[in-house]
């Protein structure tokens, strides 16, 4: 009584009838499958959670930008020291040296004043608005990316997903529809192309395959009619399953019927799938006593099992080794290289009276917990070829993948010749081609030393060529990342993504530098060991996941080209003056106003940019390759050079170019002056301006395309230009503004629009010939 609640218990959990990657194998959550040195799997309480664990370390972005923020870091905190100390001596000097005056307290004043410019400095140099940037283009990706099917886990997978460069991807249900039909059969010694009826077959074959079908699958596995008419069938549960009791109703059985008559609660043991057996097996008691074993699983190993074979009309006979050898070279292989997943179907009695040559006399009831005896001797019933059709839009995905760097590896419990088939439909392999592919035996033989410990030299030997990993256990698939992600081939790391839906998909998928879950065929451990889940299991929402992880790193590659623009000049103009005119041209709160535009603004309307598919058209940018190219540092001090030759031009002859009063030697506490007001306006335009020069970092000429399809971009554009001139014209002292008249405002706009047209000088200028300390 106990085996039977043990068996229901077992059956109520899915099922799998022939593909390891589909789904988890049954076994506990503690448990998972290891390979020897033959590659033969064998099972070790290692624990799914503990190898899930570990923690990853930090995305490519993040690494780049804490290198860099400290490098600013250092950079403004030395200059904001020396802008202080500068105006300080150059106060004393000029006070208590040249003009030989006696202290006064009113001084204090002015070194508060230095002080606060030495503060303001430092606040604008350091880039305190590049984590914002980096949460806002990463929480706007992410929203944007539920749409395209991708629900993120972990924010920063989505850049790192940008500079991947191998994705090892499951078959079923990613690359292909998971809407499986049996197309092909073999029974009786006939090979049918076409599904036959329960006419075409010798009635107790037929009755024995419709049987051990609906009996040895999961019961929560069933197919129901479409919505509407016309609509096809709905498969629920287990897809192969459902591909097979189709074949059932095909004949023109009921499986439900079958069900009703044989319930759960009557089984005598369950065999569920797991990786190791690749089959299912299901016991249940005979009407006259004794027992019955159904088997389903992968056709080559069933068939190895196989002691007995139903030939013409349905006459048993011996199943031997040559028989077996021609089966699989004239039906299993055929149906394999048409790229069909092969089924076999047999069963087993044990039966207490006289026994037939297929059948086993029993006493008492068999020791079940001796699946190696009892699952042997087997009558294979028939072999089926169940078709799963590559998705159509996958192979065009794939195609993106190889053109923007990506190399796609398929990982598969399929059959070899099935993977292979599937694998040239999706465009995984292409023709004259040097690639490999390997059942996970070979693979394993290839990556152990002799005493059977994986070595990465020989990883190193395999991974790069291999395109195809069939019959692999979810440990080859494991041991397959981390030789890629640990090798040392190249120069640059490579960035894994990985795809799995079982439970034993989790070291994996966490080992993996981004783990994709399918959101409909994935377990609870897979989902919670990935990082992305894939809502609708499908390929091509990887690379849409690829599009927005390089456009999120797009996106903070403009907002640092930007603001190290601002950064530069505001610096420089700040330090330059303290040490000309002992001030700065710019008053600390118009520093601050500043501050907000290129953080705070810039960051929001820099970071919310739409991906393009030119993204996919160019190589992922690595681990090591700088996050400020040489094109970016072209821009970033042509754009400087311009905007400091027109501030300094201003602050040395702009009173006498626009007729107006000096601004320079100002007393402290005097009012705001004309000269300094057009200074800080001609700053602003040029840095608004500027702002759309930094949407384009690899050097496009055309810098407003796309510019009217982000309208966050443009409305805080707007809002920007409106709020400098309510600044300008009404700021006052809080702003240290005075108001300008409409020429003086036409000049600071024709500076401002000089950005642009500057900016085609700079693209202009080749980029190679530019010094590699700049890269």
């Amino acid at each position: 009584m106990n085996e039977c609640v043990e068996a229901k218990k077992a059956k109520k959990s899915k099922s799998l009838t022939g593909d390891d990657d589909r789904t988890p194998c049954k076994m506990q959550t503690s448990d998972i499958v290891k390979s020897d040195s033959d590659g033969n799997h064998v099972q070790q309480s290692t624990g799914v959670a503990a190898e899930t664990s570990h923690k990853k370390e930090k995305s490519v972005l993040q690494a780049k930008l804490t290198k860099l923020a400290i490098q600013i870091g250092y950079a403004g905190s030395t200059i904001a020291v020396l802008t202080v100390i500068i105006l300080v001596i150059q106060f004393c000097i000029k006070t208590f040296v040249i003009e030989e005056k006696p202290w006064k307290n009113t001084y204090a004043n002015n070194l508060v004043k230095h002080l606060i410019i030495g503060v303001t400095v430092l606040v604008v140099a350091v880039p305190e608005g590049l984590p914002l940037a980096v949460t806002l283009s990463l929480a706007y990706s992410v929203k944007k990316m539920m749409k395209d099917n991708n629900l993120v886990r972990h924010l920063d997978a989505c850049e790192t997903m940008g500079n991947a460069t191998a994705i090892c991807s499951d078959k079923t249900g990613t690359l292909t529809t998971n809407r499986m039909t049996v197309v092909q059969s073999y029974i009786c010694e006939k090979l049918c192309k076409v599904l036959p009826t329960l006419n075409d077959i010798p009635s107790h074959v037929g009755t024995l395959i419709a049987q051990g079908i609906s009996v040895n699958s999961a019961y929560t596995s069933n197919i129901l009619p479409g919505q509407n008419p016309g609509d096809l069938p709905t498969q629920v549960g287990n897809k192969t399953e459902c591909a097979l009791l189709g074949f059932v109703q095909g004949l023109g059985v009921k499986y439900q019927t079958i069900r009703d008559e044989i319930t759960e609660d009557k089984f005598t043991r369950v065999y569920t799938f797991n990786s190791v057996r690749k089959s299912m097996g299901t016991v249940i008691p005979r009407p006259n006593g004794g027992f019955r074993l159904y088997s389903k699983g992968a056709s080559e190993i069933i068939l190895k099992k196989c002691a007995f074979i139903y030939g013409h009309d349905g006459v048993l006979e011996k199943f031997t080794r040559d028989m077996q050898e021609r089966l699989i070279r004239e039906v299993i292989e055929p149906m394999a290289c048409d790229g069909l997943r092969t089924i076999c179907i047999a069963y087993r009695d044990f039966v207490p009276s006289k026994a037939a040559v297929n059948e086993v006399h029993i006493e008492n009831d068999p020791n079940f917990d001796d699946e190696e005896n009892i699952i042997s001797n087997l009558t294979c019933l028939c072999v089926v070829g169940i078709e799963d059709p590559v998705r159509p839009e996958v192979p065009d995905a794939i195609r993106k993948c190889q053109r923007a760097g990506i190399t796609v590896r398929m990982v598969t419990g399929d059959n070899i010749n099935t993977a292979r088939s599937i694998a040239s439909k999706c465009g995984i392999l292409k023709p004259n081609e040097d690639f490999l592919i390997l059942e996970g035996k070979e693979f394993n033989r290839r990556i152990r030393d002799s005493n059977g410990d994986i070595q990465q030299h020989l990883i190193d030997k395999v991974w790069p060529k291999l395109r195809v990993l069939a019959r692999s256990s979810p440990t080859d698939k494991y041991n397959l990342v981390k030789g890629i992600i640990d090798s040392t081939v190249s120069e640059n790391r490579e960035v894994v993504a990985v795809t799995g839906d079982g439970t034993n998909d989790g070291p994996a998928l966490k080992k993996a530098d981004v783990g994709f879950a399918m959101g409909i065929a994935g377990t609870d451990v897979a989902k919670e060991a990935s990082d992305i889940i894939l809502t609708d299991d499908n390929f091509s929402s990887i690379v849409k996941a690829v599009l927005w992880g390089r456009n999120v790193y797009d996106s903070i590659a403009k907002f640092l080209q930007f603001q190290l623009t601002v950064n530069v000049v505001a610096v420089i103009v700040a330090f330059i003056g303290a040490c000309a005119v002992q001030d700065s041209p710019l008053k600390a709160v118009q520093m601050l106003w500043v501050n907000l535009i290129m953080d705070t603004l810039a960051s929001l309307a820099l970071a919310t940019e739409l991906p393009t598919p030119d993204l996919l058209l160019r190589k992922p940018y690595g681990r090591t390759k700088p996050l400020i190219s040489r094109t970016m540092m072209k821009n970033i001090l042509g754009q400087a050079f311009y905007q400091l030759i027109i501030i300094f031009g201003l602050l040395f002859i702009g009173d006498w170019l626009l007729d107006i009063e000096s601004g320079r030697g100002q007393e402290l506490g005097a009012g705001p002056t004309e000269h300094f007001t057009i200074i800080f306006n001609t700053f602003v335009m040029m840095t608004l301006f500027n702002e759309i020069n930094a949407r384009k970092i690899h050097g496009q000429r055309n810098v407003v395309e796309g510019l009217f399809t982000n309208p966050i971009f443009y409305t805080i554009w707007i809002f920007t230009m409106i709020s400098q001139v309510i600044i300008i014209q009404y700021g006052k002292m809080a702003f240290s503004t005075k108001a300008l008249s409409i020429d003086q405002w036409l000049w600071c706009i024709f500076f401002g629009i000089g950005t642009l047209v500057w900016g085609q000088v700079v693209t202009s200028v080749p980029t190679r010939k530019l010094p590699k300390i700049l890269s």
